[in-house]
């Protein structure tokens, strides 16, 4: 069990990391690649197993904390599924959208290490 906690936590921190990296590669001209979306969905699915790993098992769960989070990682999602949609049909991704999907995962991050 304490491997497949670790092996989530890995790749939910890759996750966070994929969608940062890809917003601080194209901060100059900022737009939503694929590869953020398919990020979020991976922040998305181990962030909602981890937290039932932890219901399993001894650790404690904040759950207003969980909900903060849940709600951000969903906001993100879907602001990055329409900036890869935008993105795949050549359309102009607006750089709110693009900035959003950057900074939300920052706060996200914060939340989770800070509070």
């Amino acid at each position: 069990m304490d491997f497949l906690h670790s092996f989530l936590v890995f790749l939910h921190i890759l996750g966070a990391g994929a969608i940062v990296g890809i917003w601080l590669a194209k901060i100059k001209n900022p737009t939503v690649m694929p590869g953020q979306f398919h990020a979020a969905l991976l922040q998305l699915v181990t962030g909602i197993l981890l937290v039932g790993l932890n219901e399993m098992g001894d650790g404690e769960v904040n759950h207003v904390k969980v909900a903060v989070k849940l709600v951000i990682a969903l906001v993100i999602a879907v602001m990055a599924f329409i900036g890869q949609r935008k993105y795949k049909k050549d359309q102009p991704v607006s750089g709110v959208l693009a900035n959003g999907v950057g900074i939300l995962t920052v706060v996200n991050v914060a939340l989770a290490t800070m509070w």
